[in-house]
């Protein structure tokens, strides 16, 4: 029998999955609409649609399926597969393991969405081969995941790694989570949107980011901030400063703490900008760390783009269904 497994990274816009083999090897994706506003039932049949729909390109047996791995947003619960809260997705208490059992008739693992790209950029990417790992991801919003002696560590309500959720100012901006001065509210993409168009709309700054934009400062996406960055836009560069600042000082605290051989920087935003981003914050964590804590500790780029879900999912699947 084939040792396959199915990976499937879930967000609030489009659920992606992947039949992947022993290897790593990518066989076949399918890519279907969340449409969330369906409701839940709806959801979990079309992530069984588009795991059928990945198993059927790949031209593999069914029965050579071994298992499935899923990361889903929200905080959950991994030994019993339910997603407590997923905003985006409007669902409490969903039994997502048990609910996608029934249909596929397949065992199936849940976690994290961002646990299961830190443990993707472990097994396949940029951390391979290293035991203690922290993957931070940047985008809409920051998360995060921990490995430890080469397991994700989950912590006792099964929460570790909200990394975006660690103060970094005091009294700072509110964040959506009710606190102020989180890491997300100061160093997100959505941070950054909201500095913009305080900078640009109230204080009437100028900048290129309006016209890469047509003038609708909602929503910021990362390939806008990239150009605005080699165009040299001062804007853009004065809030990057800001960002890589804060988080510089949320690795500092990170490493002062946990001292990981290695931190994982990935998500939109990262993935978006040149290495001088990295340096800069390479630059503010040992500024903010404890004289020598960084020895040793690597700040690099993750390397698996948009298949760090998949991967991760397709690990998770390996290692908690011991398919190997």
């Amino acid at each position: 029998m084939s040792n396959n497994v199915v990976g499937v990274d879930m967000g609030g816009t489009k659920i992606l999955s992947a039949v992947i083999d022993a290897a790593g090897n990518i066989l076949s994706t399918a890519k279907v609409s969340t449409n969330a506003d369906e409701g839940t039932s709806i959801v979990i049949d079309r992530i069984a649609d588009s795991i059928q729909k990945a198993i059927s390109k790949s031209g593999v047996n069914e029965a050579s399926i071994e298992a499935i791995g899923i990361g889903a947003p929200g905080p959950l619960d991994p030994a019993t597969g339910v997603v407590i809260f997923a905003p985006n997705l409007g669902w409490r208490d969903v039994p997502l393991k048990a609910e996608l059992e029934a249909r596929v008739g397949i065992p199936t693992f849940v976690d994290n969405d961002v646990n299961v790209g830190t443990l993707g950029e472990h097994v396949f990417g940029a951390g391979q081969g290293v035991e203690n790992v922290v993957g931070i991801f940047v985008g809409t919003g920051i998360g995060g995941g921990i490995i430890l002696q080469g397991e994700l560590f989950h912590g006792a309500s099964k929460t570790a790694g909200e990394i975006g959720h660690i103060i970094v100012k005091a009294g700072g901006p509110k964040c959506g989570c009710g606190t102020r001065g989180c890491l997300e509210a100061l160093a997100s993409r959505t941070a950054m949107a909201k500095q913009f168009r305080k900078a640009i709309l109230k204080k009437g700054k100028k900048s290129v980011i309006s016209k890469l934009t047509d003038g609708d400062l909602r929503t910021i996406r990362s390939g806008v901030l990239a150009k605005a960055i080699q165009a040299n836009d001062k804007l853009t560069l004065k809030i990057f400063k800001k960002v890589t600042k804060y988080l510089g000082v949320g690795i500092g605290s990170i490493v002062n703490f946990l001292n990981p051989e290695m931190i994982i920087l990935g998500g939109g935003v990262v993935e978006a900008l040149d290495d001088t981003f990295l340096d800069n914050i390479r630059t503010a964590a040992k500024k903010y760390a404890l004289p020598n804590t960084l020895d040793g500790v690597q700040i690099v780029r993750a390397e698996l783009g948009d298949n760090s879900g998949i991967l991760g999912a397709a690990a998770l699947a390996r290692q908690r269904s011991g398919a190997g």
